[in-house]
């Protein structure tokens, strides 16, 4: 992993992700911290890199990560974000998501939900009190259907890379209520041997709603992440529709991130 950008607008939630951000990628002295501003007004320029600047110094003497700054004048947040991510080849987006009123769902929350529905590369969505202490287990949903074709093990194993954890595959589906199928058995070894080299752990939970399951499984588990793929009319889909997405992002206290197929 070499590029991460985090987008701030210096409200609270975006600086949470820009910290948990550096906490995250502290030691990794190969990637490079990108902090990104977009303004609609060119006279904000000169302020707005004086107080990108100011950031930079005060996360550095905190963490040992590489930072730099990138400012834009844009009138389109995500698409000048998007348009960034693939100039610079970011291996990742880091954004922060509030939960506290509709006001701020729709100002800044829902640019984090819009971007994350792109496809310019993963983003982790960072609830606003989530805090950074380590990534030792993480979660990654599949729907366990054409898994060599429909994950994208790259991404996946780049992340991971990072820290390390371990991984617990879990899979929700109500068609398998009595008993697994051979499909399923064939489609998890197909899982195994993508991700081997996390020794993955695989669960089945028969429970029909989506968000319980998830969120049940995470405490039980201990988990410090939520990795989902988002793909094109299956299962998963489901967690994507504005009412799927909005309660398992605002509501949990976990990162997600969002990978595409």
């Amino acid at each position: 992993m070499t590029t991460v950008i985090v987008p701030v607008d210096f409200s609270e939630t975006s600086l949470n992700a820009a910290d948990y951000a550096c906490k995250f990628l502290a030691g990794h002295y190969g990637a490079t911290l990108v902090l990104y501003h977009s303004h609609a007004k060119e006279a904000e320029a000169a302020e707005k890199e004086q107080q990108l600047n100011e950031l930079v110094q005060r996360l550095m003497n905190e963490h040992a990560v590489k930072m730099e700054v990138l400012l834009h004048h844009e009138d389109d947040f995500v698409g000048g974000l998007e348009k960034a991510a693939r100039h610079r080849r970011a291996d990742l987006i880091i954004m922060g998501i509030t939960g506290k009123s509709a006001i701020k769902q729709v100002l800044f929350g829902s640019n984090t939900l819009k971007m994350a529905e792109t496809k310019a590369c993963p983003v982790l969505i960072i609830p606003e009190h989530a805090k950074f202490t380590s990534i030792k287990n993480v979660m990654l949903t599949s729907d366990f259907k054409d898994t060599r074709n429909s994950t994208p093990s790259a991404p996946i194993k780049e992340f991971l890379s990072v820290s390390k954890p371990q991984l617990h595959v879990v899979n929700v589906d109500k068609d398998h209520y009595i008993s697994l199928t051979e499909e399923y058995e064939k489609q998890k070894q197909e899982l195994r041997k993508l991700l081997e080299e996390y020794n993955p752990e695989f669960y089945f939970l028969r429970i029909f709603e989506l968000e319980e399951a998830i969120n049940l499984f995470a405490k039980d588990k201990e988990i410090d992440l939520i990795m989902v793929v988002q793909k094109n009319h299956t299962f998963m889909e489901r967690l994507f529709k504005p009412s799927q997405t909005k309660k398992l992002s605002f509501h949990s206290q976990l990162p997600i991130l969002v990978i595409h197929e």
